[in-house]
């Protein structure tokens, strides 16, 4: 049986390359997007190149009909959805003496909000047996200055998936999360000198900066029938950075 995911964030880095491991194992795939719908169509257009199914939708999950949207768009398209990926968020990083109240209610709802909402919308529309995944950060081992604010929306997250676990475990469905350390995305590497990314490298005993593949290979087995007794988990992928 085929079964469907939303992706939330999957137009660009990690989010785009976990829709594209998801559909390699025949997985109809929502590929989520917030603003860019060309770089959601590429996605789309290399998935389906090589056979998948795959639909771009556009949805701000901080809104609160966001999830909703995703939710009919795969029920419309593919039926009751099975995964859920909530890899959507965003990162404004600043000391917390600077950081803006306009920032600061963002970014709760973005990363916070977001992942609540999702959460909600699944418990109540994912098809028993299925799989929610969500996205912290190993910043919240780390405890990098400048991220304060990105860390804690994070650290609830990590509460929320545990408690989800929980409270949706008698209809099969596991709830996990998965923890990045430094991934080599534009998103992570824009805004960084080479000195910089040479210096973050240092930290992690792997040796190198982690790579979206990294990412999607664990949220492939979240989302697969090999991970049905694992749940309530944070997985921190970071070379043994923390």
């Amino acid at each position: 049986m085929t079964r469907t995911a939303i992706v939330t964030g999957a137009s660009r880095g990690i989010g785009a390359e976990i829709a594209k491991r998801l559909a390699a194992e025949n997985i109809n795939v929502i590929v989520n997007y917030a603003a860019n719908s060309k770089a959601a169509d590429a996605v789309v257009a290399a998935i389906t190149e090589k056979g998948g199914k795959a639909v771009a939708v556009q949805a701000d999950i901080a809104d609160a009909n966001g999830m909703k949207t995703l939710f009919d768009a795969a029920e419309q398209h593919f039926g009751k959805a099975d995964i859920l990926v909530n890899n959507g968020g965003m990162m404004k990083l600043a000391p917390l003496s600077a950081f803006s109240d306009a920032d600061f209610e963002r970014q709760v709802a973005v990363n916070f909000g977001g992942t609540f909402r999702a959460i909600r919308e699944g418990g109540n529309r994912l098809a028993d047996g299925g799989r929610i995944i969500n996205f912290s950060t190993s910043v919240v081992g780390t405890k990098f200055p400048t991220y304060g604010v990105y860390a804690a929306t994070k650290a609830a997250v990590e509460t929320m998936t545990q408690i989800a676990a929980k409270e949706l475990a008698a209809r099969g469905i596991t709830v996990n999360a998965v923890a990045p350390g430094p991934v080599a995305t534009e998103l992570f590497l824009g805004d960084k000198s080479d000195e910089q990314v040479a210096g973050i490298t240092r930290m992690i005993p792997a040796g190198r900066l982690g790579e979206p593949a990294d990412i999607a290979e664990v949220v492939a087995f979240l989302a697969g029938p090999a991970s049905a007794y694992v749940s309530g988990q944070v997985i921190r992928v970071n070379g043994g950075m923390v």
